[in-house]
């Protein structure tokens, strides 16, 4: 199978065109941020949770990895690291549900109405995972 050449500035102009000028753009950036400020959305508690949350998801997700793939110990050290990245990981969870003025409890309640929608024996099922309802995210 011959292997054809990607032109990556090519590709570069494309992903420039794609993109939204609040990405690309401090000055829309910034207009998009006072925007979501006046609708009253806390936009810094949003960004600090859902970034935050991103990369601490990351720092757990390494210690899982080292654990299946790379040989590390399961043993209480390890557990306490993925306990701290867990707690790392609520912290952001905890500036989310502030940001949208929103306890965890809810945030919770409606994770398990969605999934008792998803799946309405009450157990896993491959078939509902796959195919879902429209507007099930």
């Amino acid at each position: 199978m011959e292997q054809k050449h990607v032109n990556f500035d090519k590709y570069a102009e494309f992903v420039d065109s794609v993109t939204s000028d609040a990405s690309k753009d401090f000055l829309a950036l910034s207009d998009r941020l006072v925007q979501l400020d006046e609708k009253g959305a806390n936009i810094e508690r949003l960004l600090t949770g859902a970034v935050g949350a991103a990369a601490e998801s990351g720092e757990l997700l390494e210690v899982v990895k080292k654990l299946v793939f790379q040989g590390k110990s399961w043993n209480e050290e390890t557990k306490f690291h993925i306990q701290r990245e867990l707690g790392d990981l609520m912290w952001y969870v905890a500036q989310i549900c502030i940001a949208l003025d929103t306890p965890l409890d809810e945030i919770i309640k409606m994770n398990i109405e969605k999934l008792l929608k998803r799946y309405p024996e009450g157990y896993f099922d491959a078939f509902y995972s796959e195919n879902r309802e429209q507007g099930d995210i």
